[in-house]
């Protein structure tokens, strides 16, 4: 699962914020302490957690079989997760903006620890699906952790290479722990980021929380009642629409009340955050469509085998993740229009791709270009979605509200996956 990058930016901010308050004498905390922390054990911190999440890609037969439920009862595990992380991100962001990294690294440490233990012993799925959501929950607060830390485009770039590479060997890592061990283990390799924890409350300190006012729990709560009704759409349409109208109108309501509250009006008032974030919600949700249903669709339609549609699903998704840090760089001179053409035009190519082709080799590349589009998105539609926000008090909630649509995404992918393919 691919996490979006420009969190970065609040670490720089941070960074600067502190340095600006000792040179002012001004007695501002900044939102962590700003000492460098080597980068790989950055990496270290959040990286595992692409893995985690695609890692049940190629192994959702044997959990089923294991749990005593149908596969497409099983792959709410892999909605609960994407649910789990994108509503996960943005509280856990405001944490650590409030109370520190200290408090952070513990919590989530708490929540991946408690998650990988029930994953590995629940015989019952309810208790797994429980499990799977703590893990998914700690696993974005380590991620927020990481990011408001890297401090700068270069070390930002190393965790973002993490992501990609994790990602994409997840689905035949997971099969090559199932095959080896168990599919429990599979699930467990997340827990490898807990390693890094020490090591980065250590080097960077318990960091100070930075001063704020009253937190918006209504208006969070509402956006989260929001997107776990949007996740429920695939699978319980008539039921998830009316929640999601209700959640919907609320939120509004609350947002007229609260202008500046947890979802501010002056980020949904800029048409290129709006744009920005919706955009990377569908190419998201058909990257993690794809990312799923692929598996099936080799066998189903080409007659490939489980261990041939790892490799060449690995192969097609590094060769994706690589094109998009092309189209990355290559952003500020294509221009806004340019490259949403390009995304928009590769997304479809990958969607019609994935629904019409019969050839293995074409359902390959489908798969790239899904991971094409979702990680270039991630990466160029983010910077705008920030870059819209009114004024520097606005860009953490950019950030936020940026990450829960594109993770939202990767809760609608297995979803859709299921009602379309898994669940035949």
């Amino acid at each position: 699962m691919t996490v979006t990058t420009t969190a970065a930016t609040t670490g720089s901010r941070n960074s600067s914020n502190s340095r600006n308050s000792r040179s002012t004498g001004s007695a501002v905390p900044a939102a962590v302490s700003p000492g460098p922390v080597p980068v790989l054990w950055l990496a270290l911190l959040a990286t595992p957690i692409a893995a985690g999440a695609n890692a049940p890609v190629l192994i959702l037969p044997d959990m089923a079989r294991s749990l005593g439920v149908a596969d497409g009862t099983a792959a709410w595990l892999l909605t609960a997760f994407g649910w789990a992380m994108a509503v996960g991100t943005p509280l856990l962001a405001g944490l650590l903006r409030r109370r520190g990294l200290a408090a952070v690294l513990r919590l989530a440490t708490v929540l991946v620890l408690a998650g990988t233990l029930l994953v590995a012993a629940s015989p019952w799925l309810p208790l797994t699906l429980i499990g799977r959501c703590a893990q998914a929950a700690g696993g974005a607060g380590l991620v927020a952790a990481a990011m408001s830390l890297a401090g700068s485009a270069r070390r930002m770039g190393v965790i973002s290479a993490g992501f990609g590479m994790l990602g994409a060997s997840g689905p035949l890592l997971g099969r090559t722990l199932a095959d080896g061990a168990s599919w429990r283990l599979a699930l467990a390799v997340q827990a490898v980021s807990l390693l890094a924890v020490p090591v980065v409350l250590r080097r960077a300190g318990g960091g100070a929380p930075a001063p704020a006012g009253r937190f918006d729990a209504r208006g969070a709560a509402l956006l989260t009642g929001l997107a776990t009704a949007l996740v429920l759409l695939p699978t319980q349409p008539l039921a998830a629409l009316g929640a999601a109208a209700v959640a919907a109108v609320l939120l509004t309501l609350h947002v007229r009340r609260r202008p500046d509250g947890f979802v501010p009006v002056a980020l949904l008032r800029r048409p290129v955050f709006v744009v920005s974030a919706l955009l990377a919600l569908a190419l998201s949700a058909s990257y993690f469509t794809l990312l799923f249903s692929v598996p099936r669709l080799l066998a189903d339609r080409a007659g490939w085998d489980a261990a041939s549609a790892g490799v060449w699903q690995l192969v097609a998704l590094l060769a994706g993740s690589a094109l998009s840090w092309l189209l990355a760089a290559a952003s500020t001179r294509l221009g806004r229009a340019a490259v949403r053409t390009v995304l928009v035009a590769a997304g479809a190519a990958a969607a019609l791709t994935g629904i019409l082709a019969s050839s293995g080799p074409l359902l390959v590349v489908a798969a790239g270009l899904g991971v094409f589009t979702a990680s270039a998105a991630n990466g160029v539609l983010s910077t705008h979605a920030v870059a819209s926000a009114p004024d520097e008090a606005h860009r953490p909630s950019a950030i936020g509200l940026f990450t829960l649509c594109y993770q939202l995404g990767g809760a609608f992918g297995p979803a859709v996956a299921t009602l379309l393919v898994l669940g035949s």
